[in-house]
Protein backbone atom coordinates (compact mmCIF):
# COMPACT_ATOMS: atom_id res chain seq x y z
CA UNK A 1 0.00 0.00 0.00
CA UNK A 2 2.77 2.66 0.69
CA UNK A 3 4.23 1.71 -3.05
CA UNK A 4 2.35 4.24 -4.90
CA UNK A 5 3.30 6.88 -2.56
CA UNK A 6 6.87 6.14 -2.42
CA UNK A 7 7.31 5.49 -5.44
CA UNK A 8 5.94 8.90 -6.61
CA UNK A 9 8.31 10.39 -3.46
CA UNK A 10 11.27 9.19 -4.89
CA UNK A 11 11.20 10.32 -8.07
CA UNK A 12 9.89 13.68 -7.14
CA UNK A 13 11.52 14.20 -4.14
CA UNK A 14 14.19 11.96 -3.15
CA UNK A 15 15.66 11.80 -6.81
CA UNK A 16 15.81 15.27 -8.04
CA UNK A 17 17.72 16.19 -4.62
CA UNK A 18 20.07 13.53 -5.20
CA UNK A 19 20.91 14.85 -8.89
CA UNK A 20 21.03 18.22 -8.25
CA UNK A 21 23.77 17.27 -5.02
CA UNK A 22 25.49 15.73 -7.65
CA UNK A 23 25.58 18.51 -10.59
CA UNK A 24 26.37 21.03 -7.60
CA UNK A 25 29.97 19.23 -7.91
CA UNK A 26 29.94 20.04 -11.73
CA UNK A 27 30.29 22.74 -14.27
CA UNK A 28 26.87 22.30 -16.15
CA UNK A 29 25.52 25.25 -18.90
CA UNK A 30 22.89 22.90 -20.63
CA UNK A 31 24.65 22.98 -23.64
CA UNK A 32 27.40 20.20 -23.19
CA UNK A 33 27.46 17.38 -20.96
CA UNK A 34 28.53 18.18 -16.73
CA UNK A 35 32.40 18.43 -16.07
CA UNK A 36 33.34 17.35 -12.78
CA UNK A 37 34.86 20.13 -10.81
CA UNK A 38 35.00 19.14 -7.12
CA UNK A 39 34.32 22.33 -4.58
CA UNK A 40 34.74 24.43 -7.17
CA UNK A 41 30.87 26.16 -6.89
CA UNK A 42 30.83 26.03 -3.12
CA UNK A 43 34.15 28.02 -3.32
CA UNK A 44 32.89 30.16 -5.66
CA UNK A 45 29.80 30.67 -3.57
CA UNK A 46 31.32 31.61 -0.39
CA UNK A 47 34.24 33.81 -1.14
CA UNK A 48 33.66 35.23 -4.38
CA UNK A 49 29.93 35.82 -5.49
CA UNK A 50 28.46 38.69 -4.06
CA UNK A 51 25.17 38.67 -5.00
CA UNK A 52 24.46 35.64 -2.62
CA UNK A 53 26.55 37.03 0.15
CA UNK A 54 23.97 39.45 -0.10
CA UNK A 55 21.08 37.23 -0.86
CA UNK A 56 22.20 34.70 1.92
CA UNK A 57 22.44 37.99 4.25
CA UNK A 58 18.52 39.16 3.06
CA UNK A 59 17.18 35.17 3.44
CA UNK A 60 18.47 34.64 7.00
CA UNK A 61 17.09 38.24 8.36
CA UNK A 62 13.52 37.49 6.38
CA UNK A 63 13.74 33.88 8.39
CA UNK A 64 14.63 34.84 11.89
CA UNK A 65 12.15 37.53 11.73
CA UNK A 66 8.93 36.02 9.80
CA UNK A 67 9.87 32.11 10.76
CA UNK A 68 9.26 32.62 14.88
CA UNK A 69 6.77 35.42 14.10
CA UNK A 70 4.26 34.00 11.98
CA UNK A 71 4.97 30.75 13.88
CA UNK A 72 3.57 32.22 17.15
CA UNK A 73 0.94 34.20 15.31
CA UNK A 74 -0.22 31.19 13.77
CA UNK A 75 -0.55 29.30 17.25
CA UNK A 76 -2.03 32.34 19.08
CA UNK A 77 -4.80 33.31 16.12
CA UNK A 78 -5.77 29.12 16.12
CA UNK A 79 -5.79 29.04 19.90
CA UNK A 80 -8.34 32.45 19.73
CA UNK A 81 -10.16 31.66 16.94
CA UNK A 82 -10.83 28.21 18.31
CA UNK A 83 -12.60 29.44 21.35
CA UNK A 84 -15.68 30.67 18.77
CA UNK A 85 -18.19 27.83 17.75
CA UNK A 86 -20.06 27.14 14.42
CA UNK A 87 -20.46 30.01 11.59
CA UNK A 88 -18.04 32.55 13.60
CA UNK A 89 -14.90 30.50 13.95
CA UNK A 90 -15.24 29.18 10.05
CA UNK A 91 -15.07 33.05 9.40
CA UNK A 92 -12.54 33.89 11.16
CA UNK A 93 -10.44 31.13 9.77
CA UNK A 94 -10.99 31.81 6.17
CA UNK A 95 -10.77 35.57 7.39
CA UNK A 96 -7.54 35.35 8.26
CA UNK A 97 -6.18 32.12 6.01
CA UNK A 98 -7.63 34.30 2.39
CA UNK A 99 -4.23 36.36 2.12
CA UNK A 100 -2.21 33.03 1.74
CA UNK A 101 -4.75 31.40 -0.80
CA UNK A 102 -5.34 34.61 -2.75
CA UNK A 103 -3.74 35.17 -6.22
CA UNK A 104 -4.02 38.96 -5.96
CA UNK A 105 -2.49 39.67 -2.83
CA UNK A 106 0.56 41.15 -4.84
CA UNK A 107 -1.55 43.24 -6.68
CA UNK A 108 -2.91 44.69 -3.78
CA UNK A 109 0.00 45.53 -1.83
CA UNK A 110 1.74 46.92 -5.23
CA UNK A 111 -1.59 48.61 -5.35
CA UNK A 112 -0.87 49.72 -1.53
CA UNK A 113 3.17 50.59 -2.08
CA UNK A 114 2.66 53.06 -5.55
CA UNK A 115 5.17 55.28 -5.62
CA UNK A 116 3.07 58.30 -6.29
CA UNK A 117 0.58 60.75 -4.36
CA UNK A 118 -2.16 58.23 -5.71
CA UNK A 119 -0.73 55.27 -3.67
CA UNK A 120 -2.86 54.00 -0.84
CA UNK A 121 0.09 54.24 1.81
CA UNK A 122 1.49 57.27 0.34
CA UNK A 123 -1.73 59.15 0.61
CA UNK A 124 -2.76 58.10 3.54
CA UNK A 125 0.77 59.05 5.13
CA UNK A 126 0.93 62.74 3.53
CA UNK A 127 -3.09 63.18 4.72
CA UNK A 128 -1.88 63.14 8.11
CA UNK A 129 1.36 64.70 7.40
CA UNK A 130 3.66 62.43 8.23
CA UNK A 131 5.59 62.74 4.91
CA UNK A 132 5.46 66.27 2.51
CA UNK A 133 6.48 63.68 -0.71
CA UNK A 134 5.27 60.65 -2.00
CA UNK A 135 8.32 57.91 -1.43
CA UNK A 136 9.35 54.97 -3.71
CA UNK A 137 9.18 52.48 -1.55
CA UNK A 138 9.94 49.60 -3.65
CA UNK A 139 12.70 51.71 -5.15
CA UNK A 140 14.50 52.97 -2.09
CA UNK A 141 16.84 50.73 -0.54
CA UNK A 142 16.23 51.00 2.61
CA UNK A 143 12.48 50.42 2.65
CA UNK A 144 13.18 47.19 0.38
CA UNK A 145 13.71 44.84 3.09
CA UNK A 146 11.45 45.65 5.96
CA UNK A 147 7.93 46.12 3.14
CA UNK A 148 8.91 42.41 2.43
CA UNK A 149 8.63 41.30 6.29
CA UNK A 150 5.24 43.07 6.81
CA UNK A 151 4.12 41.41 3.57
CA UNK A 152 5.41 38.18 4.13
CA UNK A 153 4.01 38.30 7.77
CA UNK A 154 0.55 39.10 6.10
CA UNK A 155 0.46 35.88 4.00
CA UNK A 156 2.00 34.20 6.25
CA UNK A 157 -0.89 32.53 7.79
CA UNK A 158 -1.07 29.41 5.50
CA UNK A 159 -1.22 25.61 6.37
CA UNK A 160 -0.10 25.39 9.11
CA UNK A 161 -2.54 27.43 10.92
CA UNK A 162 -5.22 25.23 9.23
CA UNK A 163 -3.53 22.19 10.86
CA UNK A 164 -3.44 24.15 14.28
CA UNK A 165 -7.38 24.77 14.13
CA UNK A 166 -7.70 21.11 13.31
CA UNK A 167 -5.81 19.73 15.90
CA UNK A 168 -7.39 22.07 18.96
CA UNK A 169 -10.57 20.52 17.77
CA UNK A 170 -9.44 17.00 18.60
CA UNK A 171 -7.94 18.06 22.23
CA UNK A 172 -9.68 15.76 24.78
CA UNK A 173 -11.89 18.39 27.13
CA UNK A 174 -11.45 15.88 30.09
CA UNK A 175 -7.71 17.00 30.61
CA UNK A 176 -8.34 20.49 31.26
CA UNK A 177 -10.83 19.31 33.92
CA UNK A 178 -8.52 16.76 35.70
CA UNK A 179 -5.43 19.93 35.01
CA UNK A 180 -7.86 21.84 37.52
CA UNK A 181 -7.46 19.16 39.84
CA UNK A 182 -4.19 19.30 39.74
CA UNK A 183 -3.56 22.89 40.29
CA UNK A 184 -3.63 24.30 37.00
CA UNK A 185 -4.96 27.56 37.74
CA UNK A 186 -5.48 30.00 34.42
CA UNK A 187 -5.24 29.70 30.52
CA UNK A 188 -1.72 30.36 29.87
CA UNK A 189 -1.12 27.32 31.90
CA UNK A 190 -3.15 25.37 30.16
CA UNK A 191 -1.96 26.06 26.88
CA UNK A 192 1.26 25.25 28.05
CA UNK A 193 0.76 22.38 29.85
CA UNK A 194 -2.19 20.77 28.04
CA UNK A 195 -3.10 22.21 24.65
CA UNK A 196 0.38 22.65 23.05
CA UNK A 197 1.62 18.81 24.26
CA UNK A 198 -1.81 17.26 22.80
CA UNK A 199 -0.90 18.88 19.63
CA UNK A 200 2.42 18.27 19.09
CA UNK A 201 2.20 16.71 16.10
CA UNK A 202 0.49 19.65 14.46
CA UNK A 203 3.07 21.89 16.29
CA UNK A 204 5.65 19.75 14.04
CA UNK A 205 4.32 20.25 11.01
CA UNK A 206 3.40 24.05 11.22
CA UNK A 207 7.00 24.38 12.11
CA UNK A 208 8.35 22.25 9.27
CA UNK A 209 6.05 24.22 7.12
CA UNK A 210 6.86 27.86 8.45
CA UNK A 211 10.27 26.90 7.96
CA UNK A 212 10.26 26.27 4.08
CA UNK A 213 8.22 29.43 4.15
CA UNK A 214 10.47 31.34 5.38
CA UNK A 215 13.87 30.17 4.06
CA UNK A 216 12.03 29.95 0.29
CA UNK A 217 10.93 33.70 0.20
CA UNK A 218 11.21 34.70 -3.43
CA UNK A 219 7.33 35.44 -4.98
CA UNK A 220 6.63 38.45 -2.67
CA UNK A 221 10.45 39.86 -3.85
CA UNK A 222 10.01 38.70 -7.45
CA UNK A 223 6.72 40.98 -7.83
CA UNK A 224 7.50 43.49 -5.42
CA UNK A 225 10.88 44.13 -5.72
CA UNK A 226 11.83 43.05 -9.17
CA UNK A 227 14.96 40.53 -10.13
CA UNK A 228 17.40 42.20 -9.92
CA UNK A 229 16.21 44.69 -7.10
CA UNK A 230 17.33 48.15 -6.30
CA UNK A 231 21.08 46.87 -5.18
CA UNK A 232 19.92 43.19 -4.65
CA UNK A 233 18.09 44.78 -1.48
CA UNK A 234 14.95 42.30 -2.05
CA UNK A 235 17.54 39.48 -3.02
CA UNK A 236 16.72 36.11 -1.16
CA UNK A 237 18.77 32.42 -1.87
CA UNK A 238 15.95 31.17 -4.40
CA UNK A 239 15.69 34.63 -6.14
CA UNK A 240 20.04 33.93 -7.00
CA UNK A 241 18.56 30.33 -7.51
CA UNK A 242 16.41 31.30 -9.95
CA UNK A 243 18.51 34.21 -11.75
CA UNK A 244 21.41 31.36 -11.97
CA UNK A 245 19.62 28.44 -13.22
CA UNK A 246 16.24 30.13 -14.90
CA UNK A 247 18.05 33.06 -16.89
CA UNK A 248 22.24 32.11 -16.92
CA UNK A 249 21.75 28.27 -16.89
CA UNK A 250 24.57 27.98 -15.38
CA UNK A 251 22.55 24.77 -13.57
CA UNK A 252 25.90 23.41 -12.00
CA UNK A 253 26.13 26.30 -9.62
CA UNK A 254 22.36 26.94 -9.42
CA UNK A 255 22.38 23.13 -8.11
CA UNK A 256 25.39 23.84 -5.57
CA UNK A 257 22.66 26.84 -4.03
CA UNK A 258 20.42 24.65 -3.90
CA UNK A 259 22.11 22.24 -2.19
CA UNK A 260 23.05 24.76 0.56
CA UNK A 261 19.96 25.76 1.14
CA UNK A 262 18.56 22.29 1.97
CA UNK A 263 20.96 22.14 4.75
CA UNK A 264 20.18 25.02 6.13
CA UNK A 265 16.16 24.02 5.83
CA UNK A 266 17.28 20.78 7.00
CA UNK A 267 19.42 21.95 9.95
CA UNK A 268 16.92 24.43 11.46
CA UNK A 269 14.10 21.95 10.98
CA UNK A 270 16.04 19.59 12.97
CA UNK A 271 16.93 22.65 15.79
CA UNK A 272 13.37 23.45 16.01
CA UNK A 273 11.64 19.43 16.35
CA UNK A 274 14.39 19.62 19.04
CA UNK A 275 12.95 22.36 21.04
CA UNK A 276 9.18 21.84 20.43
CA UNK A 277 9.63 18.24 22.32
CA UNK A 278 10.20 20.24 25.43
CA UNK A 279 7.00 21.85 25.55
CA UNK A 280 5.17 21.00 28.60
CA UNK A 281 8.49 20.28 30.52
Amino acid sequence: MLAPYFTLFFLFTVLPVLISIFFSFTYFDMHSMPQFIGWGNYAKLILEDDLFTKALSNTLILAVVTGPISYILCVLFAWIINEFRGFTRALLTLVFYAPSISGQAFLIWSIILTGDRYGFLNGTLMQFGFIQEAILWMQTEKYVLPVLIVVQLWLSLGTGFLAFIAGLQTVDKTLYEAAAIDGVSNRWQELWFITLPAIRPQLMFGAIMQITQSFAIADVSLYLAGNPSVNNSGATIVTTLLDYGGIRFEMGYASAIATVLFIMMVGTNKAVQKLLKRIGE
